[in-house]
């Protein structure tokens, strides 16, 4: 086989519906075709939303022959098509991440792990292709930085260190003022950035006075979803909404963490129990962590919540099947997992721990 064809992004037949919230269904805006009078075009973005009945209906190939991770087999009337995408464009980036050098399951591992909403970056075969047989470096085609931030602001004494401005008689549009060294500079809010989302709900429909009254009923804790003027700005300029999904979680206290176990004499050093988790699902969860054998030596800790074992989500699996993936490989297992705290934050904001991997700290 020419090419290894990931299945499970494609394909649902679904008739186009406007969501006014979403925006208007064009394709990306593309500002110029030939910068360099070498056929190489410019980058293209798009914004996939879908529903929890579809995928995003196109497939991701790696091709003999071909570099680079080839978008294939687009799904007509599907998400990908209405909103551009086109047959043999080369995925460039996948939620601000740049992608072009990993490894091909890896990339598909980071489109499921969006969910329902990702943010692409492509550009075209034959400038793809240009590209590389010029030598250029395709990671200083993309922005520096297109991602909103999610930070997690502790009031202190002085309150949570920054003030809200608003144009008089407007709605949804509020700028911060942030105090240096302060709860919101140390946790990362950049100074003059916008506000989009308090506590998980967007403000678009707040007024000064209701945005005030909610940041008093947030009590010592306030999380933000901002955007710097230039992050704002590339949104706007191509119609895309911003959301917390895109978002930059580096800032944020609570971490996915990745721990490598090579098995010793006396295993691993952990038992799995399934137990209720913060969301109201099933979870499987770590327990009964051994002193001084391999699982507390690569950093687990007892109530952790397993997400991935060896690079797959275990999202919907039962005990046994956890388990029988755990064993796979005989003496060495990779799982990412959540402390309680973490879980419940990512909950309460409504996204998935798993979407933000590439922010955390590495264990």
């Amino acid at each position: 086989d020419a090419c290894k064809e990931i299945r499970d992004l494609l394909l649902h037949d679904k008739k186009f519906e406007f969501n006014p919230k979403v925006g208007i269904d064009n394709p990306a805006l593309t500002l110029t075709e030939d910068t360099d009078g070498e056929g190489v075009g410019e980058p293209r973005f798009y914004l996939l939303t879908k529903d929890n009945t579809e995928t995003f209906g196109f497939c991701l190939h790696e091709e003999l022959g071909c570099q680079g991770h080839v978008i294939r087999q687009i799904e007509l009337g599907g998400v990908a098509q209405r909103r551009g995408l086109q047959d043999g464009d080369r995925l460039l980036q996948v939620n601000g991440h740049f992608v072009d050098h990993m490894d091909h399951v890896r990339v598909v591992q980071k489109i499921k792990a969006s969910g329902n909403q990702v943010l692409l970056a492509v550009l075209d075969g034959d400038s793809y292709e240009a590209a590389k047989s010029l030598g250029r470096d395709l990671s200083q085609m993309l922005p520096d930085d297109i991602r909103p931030r999610l930070c997690h602001v502790i009031r202190d004494k002085s309150g949570f260190g920054f003030s809200v401005s608003c144009p008089e008689g407007t709605k949804g549009t509020f700028q911060l003022s942030v105090l240096q060294d302060g709860p919101a500079d140390r946790a990362g809010v950049p100074p003059g950035s916008w506000l989009l989302e308090l506590n998980g709900d967007s403000v678009k429909s707040y007024s000064h006075t209701q945005l005030t009254k909610k940041l008093k009923q947030s009590g010592n804790k306030v999380t933000l979803l901002v955007a710097s003027s230039a992050v704002e700005e590339f949104y706007r300029l191509r119609g895309l909404r911003v959301t917390a999904a895109l978002a930059d979680t580096s800032w944020l206290p609570f971490k996915v963490r990745e721990l490598h176990l090579v098995k010793g004499p006396a295993g691993y050093g952990f038992l799995l129990k399934e137990d209720d988790c913060s969301s109201g699902g099933i979870g499987q969860f770590l327990w009964d962590v051994d002193v001084g054998l391999p699982a507390e030596q690569a950093g687990m800790k007892e109530g952790d919540r397993v997400l991935a074992v060896n690079g797959e989500s275990i999202e919907g699996l039962d005990h046994e099947q956890t388990v029988h993936r755990i064993r796979a490989h005989e003496d060495q297992v990779t799982l990412l997992v959540i402390d309680p705290a973490s879980d419940e934050f990512y909950h309460s904001i409504g996204l998935s721990p798993l979407q933000f991997f590439e922010d955390s700290d590495p264990a």
